[in-house]
């Protein structure tokens, strides 16, 4: 498609001025989010709750704990589905549209995330197993959400401010931690207050209250209801210009829709359209050579830096509970009752989230369409590199009581530059740099290689971060290589990151058209030496 080729539907959205369209949009897509990043790492705040309530012995001599192959599965099994969902409904949304597709996820998300609150059975078994299969169709529908909402939302938005657009969209990820550790803060205090259990050391028995096991039920619960009252205004948005017009092939709709949304009046140009799309060259699929040629490199740029970024970053959120008892800042289960440890272990990922993850979300927002895509997650992944190795080798200076704060500075500030960094732009760059027939499945494949990065550091980590030393290891847990050297792992992991960020394209400024390669028909090499040449 020649430039001057580009329909009048598409050139209205590009230059559109920001109107209340495009934050009507980003708070629906957001929503989804929200409760993404609420269900994933929530988990992270109760698991040790689940140790102590149905694997605590009779006449017990220490808290009981999560078997590592449960801890694994209850931490590891929603990433398994949101890795099929995204393979799954990315693909299904570029077959039968973004909006068709779009409440399905959201319904999904809810519906399970309801479900994993009433997990029922009394015994350990048949909770974790009816847990775990929640928890992996709740992933399910998280998945869908990935390529459906930043496809959606990129092909909503304007050329100027899309990068902010999309990222706005994730931003709200960081929000989702957030009020998961205040939830979570919230509802152990109340617990706390009105039971007022001892601890583990004190009274062994009376330390866990059989009224906790409402406590992480409320938890999991509580982020359906937040995306759940966005389900209608998902219904009611039309579905994207782009689709319509490029894939349904119908720009009679596209102009009709895009009308009533910038309130303007846009010509059909189905004459033109049909010209368009009788270009064989630019409809080739996506297990085709010309793909290959043409989009293969870019695509393993967007797979491999999401594969090695969410080892590093999954690691750092699933397991920080297990890194702040490791280095002093949460007292030892003994010391404290089970409801007294949630409220612990969710301040201490409250304070994270606050100081280091919500800033650096929306640090992204403020600078990507200033400095661009790719510097940012250049300069992110260096500096998490550079942070990570700070706090890693001299691992047993930061163990220390009286440098604990200065720990949880560096480490905040790992998070800070994932999220100001990879973190966000691993979500935004596949959203751009694809034709539109392909954007939701690339996307998606872009997101499931995200995934089996988190399912590395979900189901490796806690078997690589168990110390050597038996008595600092969790009970039942094989030796690994230890929190030292597995930290010098994941700083390593983030500098390979870096560098496979050579091969993504920058798409600061340009049309959607223009940052897949389509805006010309001779023009079929990407942008990546663009990025070598500007180092």
């Amino acid at each position: 498609m020649a430039k001057n080729q580009q329909l009048e539907v598409l050139n209205a959205l590009d230059v559109a001025k920001t109107q209340w369209y495009h934050f009507t949009a980003i708070i629906i897509a957001g929503m989804g989010f929200f409760t993404d990043a609420y269900d994933l790492f929530s988990i992270s705040l109760v698991t040790k709750l689940l140790g102590r309530l149905y694997y605590t012995q009779p006449n017990p001599t220490h808290p009981g704990s999560l078997p590592i192959n449960v801890s694994a599965a209850v931490n590891g099994v929603a990433l398994c589905g949101t890795l099929a969902g995204q393979l799954f409904f990315g693909w299904l949304g570029d077959k039968l549209g973004r909006k068709k597709v779009y409440g399905l996820t959201l319904v999904m998300m809810v519906g399970a995330s309801l479900a994993c609150g009433l997990s029922f059975g009394s015994s350990a078994k048949s909770v974790m197993t009816t847990l775990c299969f929640f928890r992996f169709w709740l992933g399910f529908g998280i998945g869908g959400d990935y390529p459906l909402s930043a496809t959606i939302m990129s092909e909503y938005a304007n050329k100027k401010t899309r990068g902010a657009f999309i990222a706005a969209v994730f931003a709200m990820q960081g929000v989702g931690i957030l009020v998961s550790g205040v939830v979570s803060l919230i509802v152990s205090a109340a617990f706390e207050n009105k039971f007022k259990p001892p601890s583990f050391e004190e009274d062994a028995i009376r330390s866990l209250t059989p009224e906790a096991d409402y406590i992480w039920r409320v938890i999991l619960m509580f982020g359906a209801f937040p995306a759940g009252m966005t389900y209608y205004y998902r219904m009611q948005m039309p579905e994207t210009a782009r689709y319509t017009a490029l894939v349904a092939q119908n720009a009679k709709q596209a102009a009709a829709d895009m009308s009533r949304v910038l309130q303007t009046d846009i010509n059909a140009e189905e004459a033109k359209l049909a010209i368009m799309m009788n270009d064989k060259k630019k409809q080739f699929g996506l297990f085709s050579k010309e793909f290959a040629r043409i989009y293969g490199v870019r695509l393993i740029g967007t797979t491999t830096t999401w594969f090695l970024l969410d080892i590093a970053f999954y690691s750092q959120n699933l397991f920080q509970k297990d890194i702040f008892t490791s280095i002093g800042w949460i007292p030892s289960a003994s010391k404290m009752s089970a409801i007294r440890e949630v409220y612990k272990v969710a301040r201490a990922q409250t304070l994270i989230a606050l100081c280091g993850t919500v800033p650096g979300y929306w640090f992204t927002v403020a600078f990507i369409d200033i400095i661009g895509r790719w510097i940012i997650q250049v300069v992110g992944f260096l500096m998490m590199t550079i942070f990570m190795f700070a706090i890693a080798f001299p691992y047993d200076y930061w163990s220390q009581r009286e440098h604990r704060i200065g720990f949880i500075i560096m480490y905040g500030l790992t998070f800070f530059f994932a999220n100001f960094g990879p973190n966000a732009t691993t979500f935004v760059v596949p959203a751009e740099v694809f034709p539109a027939r392909l954007r939701s499945t690339c996307h998606g494949i872009s997101a499931a290689a995200g995934k089996a990065g988190a399912i590395v550091g979900a189901f490796g980590f806690v078997y690589a971060s168990q110390e050597k030393d038996p008595a600092k290891r969790d009970p039942g847990y094989p030796a690994g290589i230890g929190k030292k050297n597995s930290l010098i792992v994941l700083g390593v992991i983030n500098f390979i990151g870096m560098l496979f960020t050579f091969l993504v394209p920058e798409a600061k400024g340009l049309s959607l058209e223009e940052a897949a390669n389509e805006t010309t028909e001779d023009q079929e090499e990407t942008n990546v030496e663009e990025n070598i040449s500007s180092v």
